[in-house]
């Protein structure tokens, strides 16, 4: 048991530095920890993400979609439809979906305001076991948000799956605090190892990275 165990975490660690090359490569995440970015929240950040752009690139977005389906079997061979969080979980989550032969659906941030009024979109009924699909998680906000969502309309969560996160600490929480299992390809600890290893960013740059994680919110100002 104690090989089979190394052989998955080898795996996931390969997957993870696979995943962190291929974003830096096609330019879907940027770093710039001397001239810092600045997110919509008002944060000011030496990293900037968009997994969008690997949907542009067919070996990227094969190996993730790929990656991501076997992750779900592996985890919830049970699950009987897949979810995206609109908007940017939406690809990933119908090509992931075409991957393991599952129902596809997606989950608005709110209820259209016309039409039938809907919030989650596509033939999904009540009591369907459903994995949940975002490309990135960084506080957890938004993705909590659409977990609470399918589970009001019925649905049972039984994990959510995302190309990329930050790891950071907020967000690990917030996924305990509604008891929902929560993975991901890569994350940020692979992304440094990988651009160190690379050359994309020097032993300095790093500091200024990892220092980042600690406190994003008060980086900075």
């Amino acid at each position: 048991m104690k090989i089979l165990y190394i052989c998955a975490m080898q795996k996931m660690e390969s997957t993870s530095a696979k995943i962190a090359e291929y974003l830096l490569e096609i330019k879907a995440i940027k770093l710039s920890p001397n001239q810092p970015f600045t997110w919509t929240s008002g944060w000011k950040s030496p990293i900037y993400n968009d997994n969008r752009v690997s949907l542009s690139h067919p070996i990227v977005r094969t190996f993730i979609k790929v990656q991501l389906g076997a992750l779900i079997k592996e985890k919830f061979p049970e699950a009987e439809a897949v979810i995206g969080v609109a908007t940017a979980g939406i690809a990933p989550g119908a090509l992931v979906a075409d991957e393991i032969n599952l129902p596809f659906g997606y989950v608005r941030s709110e209820a259209k305001k016309h039409g039938m009024g809907k919030q989650v979109e596509g033939d999904i009924k009540p009591g369907q076991k459903v994995v949940v699909i975002e490309d990135l998680v960084s506080t957890g906000k938004s993705s909590i948000h659409a977990i609470e969502v399918l589970k009001e309309y019925g649905c049972d969560v039984l994990g959510l799956f995302s190309i990329f996160n930050y790891s950071f600490d907020i967000s690990h929480q917030a996924f305990e605090a509604i008891n929902c299992p929560y993975y991901s390809l890569s994350n940020y600890n692979a992304l440094l190892k990988t651009a160190l290893e690379k050359g994309i960013v020097d032993e300095n740059q790093l500091e200024i990275l990892k220092e980042w994680r600690k406190s994003p919110d008060t980086w900075g100002k």
